[in-house]
């Protein structure tokens, strides 16, 4: 159903407050300096878990997990994560994403038809330092669409920013601090960027 990279079984710190259980979808098609899942970037690479792993899981736990979290590489990029997040619910769990924002349109149809009931979006820069950061051209306008729908769909979520040697630097900070509250963006968190 979905390329899965690896696999939590329960993890306390992917959604605040949440028992999950995570996986980490295969691929992304950014190359951010301090990428923590460097594995995990090629999408062509094998998936080494299979769903249906998975979803026995999810059955087994039910009652004692609170839900999933799909995170990466950049979970969008599959293009089932739909009906993957459709089983986990019909299975009676929550579903959390962990995304950039890459692939908006996927993103909004997750939104529309109510699959999400949280999400930790990965705000990578202010708008000039986006490209550095992500090492790819014209990734800016896809993560403020994914975001601006994020905001507005009234989903729970946290926003979060990468900060260290390799990602941004103190006027990179300033930046991207004033660009979120000019545009209402609340409950972001700053994460130190872990050297390999």
């Amino acid at each position: 159903m979905i390329a899965i990279g690896g696999w939590s079984r329960l993890s306390t710190c992917d959604w605040p407050g949440r028992l999950v259980t995570t996986v980490f979808c295969q691929g992304c098609p950014w190359r951010c300096g301090y990428c923590h899942n460097p594995a995990l970037l090629d999408p062509r690479a094998a998936a080494h878990i299979a769903w249906e792993d998975v979803a026995a899981h999810l059955d087994r736990r039910r009652g004692l997990l609170d839900g999933i979290v799909f995170s990466g590489g950049e979970p969008l990029l599959q293009p089932r994560l739909a009906d993957a997040a459709r089983a986990a619910r019909e299975r009676g769990h929550a579903v959390g994403l962990h995304t950039a924002g890459a692939f908006p349109r996927r993103f909004e149809a997750l939104l529309s038809e109510g699959l999400l009931d949280w999400v930790g979006f990965d705000i990578k820069a202010g708008p000039d330092a986006y490209d550095r950061v992500t090492a790819t051209n014209n990734s800016f306008p896809p993560a403020e669409r994914s975001l601006r729908m994020l905001r507005d769909s009234g989903v729970p979520h946290q926003l979060r920013t990468t900060v260290g040697p390799s990602a941004l630097d103190g006027d990179d900070i300033t930046s991207l601090t004033a660009w979120l509250g000019e545009h209402g963006l609340h409950d972001h968190v700053w994460q130190t960027a872990r050297p390999v």
